[in-house]
């Protein structure tokens, strides 16, 4: 899949089941739901890319 950018990733399509592995992949369907929530409350920049690295660590 490549470089993602943080602001982009709130508009993937998300896979049919959580993998649970120790770090979520991309297309995790938690992950695109965390970064949906912090897109809505305004998080943007450097700190989008801070929120991604915690949405995927498990």
């Amino acid at each position: 899949m490549g470089k993602v950018k943080a602001k982009h990733v709130s508009g993937l399509k998300p896979k049919k089941k959580c993998c649970r592995k120790k770090q979520r992949c991309l297309k995790c369907p938690v992950v695109i739901m965390r970064m949906k929530r912090l897109e809505a409350a305004g998080v943007c920049g450097k700190a989008l890319k801070k929120g991604l690295e915690q949405a995927r660590a498990s």
